[in-house]
């Protein structure tokens, strides 16, 4: 029986798909810039953008190390909420409220992928969800998040004393820098011998063991980038949402970043960030079914296990036979 990262699409180390790539980057560069010009709801774009990011660091998980996690929101809510406390409370700038909320990602990330590294498969995804659980409650409880009602109105200020991010336009392309640069970090890992040990782990991690590679080494690694950077989305998210709440922290977060990643594509480059605007849009424009969104979700997420595994990204690249 085939299991999830089985579906992941191997990228070939050859130039022409690099150069793909690059001409994909470059068109994705290009249609981002131009958004805030074409009369699209921006905040839309800005929450797609921000779960887009948090997807790839996912995917970079899943996708090419082939470890499942089922807490990811724990690294996107503590984030959030640390950067909003420092923003609303310490009245820290922009710029040091997203680096004290990354901060806190990276340091949650060691914590927990120290625990969590040392087991596989199934026991690997369930540790990090229990994980996940647990900081939920911890933040239901504590006093700084203001439990169910969380941060509000946080106030967005101007990032290096001159940066206005209360300008919508302004706000748009921060977080528009912000997502390239956390996408390319990611492209560069995969793309760089690091990424190459953590395919050969993905597809046969006792034969990288039986090579010399200290596997678990790499995973903690891979799991310390990925956390962080999702911990960057969260930080991000807060200046577009400007709130914190429990709904980033819990466990149907987690479930919706893996629905994302697959729906897109596993283990392609740009199919996180296709899933995570399929999802965004969803939630958006179909508000008005209530409920019967999460029913949607469901339903496409069958019809995706059954009829295109690849994702969409996935499947587009197998057909014009490209690396997307």
């Amino acid at each position: 029986m085939s299991t999830i990262t089985q579906n992941s699409v191997p990228a070939p180390s050859t130039r022409r798909p690099v150069r793909d790539e690059m001409i994909a980057f470059a068109l994705m560069t290009v249609v981002l810039a131009v958004v805030p010009f074409t009369g699209v709801y921006p905040f839309f774009v800005m929450q797609g953008l921000c779960f887009a990011l948090l997807a790839c660091a996912f995917n970079l998980l899943i996708g090419y190390g082939g470890l499942l996690s089922f807490g990811h929101a724990m690294f996107l809510g503590t984030a959030g909420y640390v950067t909003a406390h420092a923003l609303k409370v310490w009245e820290l700038p922009p710029e040091l409220g997203i680096v004290v909320g990354t901060a806190a990602a990276f340091g949650l990330s060691v914590i927990t992928g120290l625990i969590a590294i040392r087991r596989q498969g199934i026991y690997f995804a369930m540790i990090t969800l229990a994980l996940s659980q647990l900081l939920y409650f911890i933040y239901l409880q504590a006093p700084f998040t203001h439990g169910e009602d969380g941060i509000q109105g946080i106030p967005q200020g101007k990032m290096f004393g001159f940066i206005d991010l209360q300008n919508s336009t302004t706000l748009y392309f921060v977080v528009l820098v912000g997502f390239l640069l956390g996408f390319l970090i990611i492209y560069r890992a995969i793309n760089s011998p690091f990424g190459e040990v953590l395919k050969a782990i993905r597809e046969n991690e006792p034969r990288a063991i039986s090579l010399g590679y200290k596997t678990d080494h790499y995973k903690l690694l891979a799991f310390i980038l990925s956390g962080t950077l999702a911990g960057f989305a969260g930080a991000l998210k807060v200046f577009v949402a400007q709130n914190a709440s429990l709904t980033d922290v819990h466990w149907s977060m987690s479930g919706e970043i893996v629905l994302m990643t697959l729906v897109g594509g596993l283990g392609t480059v740009f199919g996180p960030v296709v899933g995570a605007f399929v999802i965004i849009a969803m939630q958006q424009y179909l508000a008005g079914f209530g409920q019967w969104v999460t029913v949607i979700q469901g339903v496409i997420f069958v019809a995706c296990v059954l009829t295109f595994r690849r994702g969409i990204v996935g499947e587009i690249g197998h057909y014009f036979k490209r690396s997307l």
